[in-house]
């Protein structure tokens, strides 16, 4: 696990740094999803958003290398 990032000054957590790493991995998989009509299937479109992001965002912390 990272420790906090110092951004001008500004102490962030790492958490920041893995949500806009995981960003546009999802929008990338919302696009081919999309493109593959595979949202005809799924009953609740936003809740299966949330889970996806937070599958993707739980992945990368779990995945990445600690130091």
């Amino acid at each position: 696990m990272i420790s906090e990032l110092d951004v001008a000054g500004i102490y962030m957590a790492p958490i920041v740094a893995f949500v806009l790493a995981a960003v546009p991995i999802f929008i990338v998989i919302r696009v081919v999803l999309t493109r593959l009509g595979f949202w005809r299937a799924i009953w609740h479109p936003a809740l299966f958003e949330v889970a996806l992001f937070l599958s993707i965002l739980s992945l990368l912390v779990l995945l990445w290398p600690a130091p």
